[in-house]
């Protein structure tokens, strides 16, 4: 009897900065999702394809769900709590910490009502002694009705390959719903302009980035040089205060940044790319509809 293709979408949900984007990076192997030690990353649904001969999993990496203070912040928890609902398996990622605080809380009273197999992945086991991950897992237990409980590590990748062997379990036979070379559904550009703010976000002080966003105004490949991309892309912010320490001394900011993103765009692009990036400031375009749009987070259908 020939093994079941079984397929399905799983939704990786959190608070911020758990490690999301670095354990859907680990599962996908490839950079797709950027990642930073700053919270709040992920802006939109980024969706993703595992395939291997068990079948395969379209995962939906979504924003940190935190407490919004504008309408960017609204939408980035609209996003993570809509797609509870749409998808097969959610999961769960929390910290290998015992401390269950108000925002897991609201995590799981929203879980609670969604009717969908819930796999809490506690991530980050490397940072704790093997003993303490049974006391962090005993203390989450309770909260919500697991299908299963997962300890992981996504940064040195420990426990990722029972964790991919457990999605598959829950999953039923099904489609293929992407050609086997599909990694990601997400446009050139919009994984472009995400590396660029990935390095922002590192490179800048703290009250920065969450104020930013990248916009891709030219990406296309030279004229008779297939393999050289001409890529121009602005960094918007919100303060003339916060242009000046983007751009930094005689350039040397927005250079470093420029420097760094070009090398991970040429390693997704295959190719050579000549990058080119600018800075403007648009007041409180977090707050603006309009301009929420024009960067690229829409409401989901």
């Amino acid at each position: 009897m020939e093994n079941q293709f079984k397929s399905g979408f799983v939704t990786l949900v959190g608070r911020p900065n758990v490690g999301k984007s670095t354990l859907m990076n680990r599962i996908i192997g490839q950079k797709i999702a950027i990642t930073s030690s700053k919270p709040q990353t992920t802006r939109n649904r980024i969706q993703t394809v595992y395939h291997d001969e068990r079948g395969q999993i379209v995962f939906l990496d979504t924003p940190g769900i935190h407490k919004a203070k504008n309408k960017l912040g609204e939408y980035m928890v609209n996003v993570a709590e809509n797609t509870f609902h749409d998808v097969d398996l959610v999961l769960w990622l929390v910290e290998a910490d015992t401390f269950i605080g108000k925002g897991e809380r609201h995590i799981a009273e929203t879980l609670k009502h969604s009717g969908t197999p819930v796999i809490l992945v506690m991530n980050k086991i490397d940072t704790v002694k093997k003993e303490e991950v049974l006391v962090c897992i005993d203390a989450y237990k309770d909260i919500l009705e697991f299908a299963e409980i997962v300890p992981v590590s996504a940064k040195t990748g420990e426990s990722v390959d029972h964790l991919i062997a457990t999605m598959f379990d829950y999953l039923e036979e099904g489609p293929q719903y992407y050609d086997e070379d599909t990694v990601t559904d997400q446009p050139e550009r919009q994984i472009v302009a995400e590396l660029v703010r990935e390095k922002a976000l590192r490179l800048l002080s703290d009250e920065i980035p969450h104020g930013i966003a990248v916009s891709v105004e030219q990406m296309k490949r030279r004229k008779g040089k297939r393999n050289l991309f001409d890529i121009d892309a602005t960094i918007v912010c919100e303060k003339d205060s916060h242009k000046g320490i983007i751009i930094g001394k005689q350039g040397s900011m927005l250079k470093k940044i420029g420097t760094n993103a070009r090398k991970d765009i040429e390693d997704f692009l295959q190719a050579k790319v000549n990058l080119k990036l600018w800075v403007k400031v648009k007041k409180d375009w977090r707050d603006s509809d309009f301009l929420l749009k024009n960067f690229g987070y829409r409401e989901m259908e």
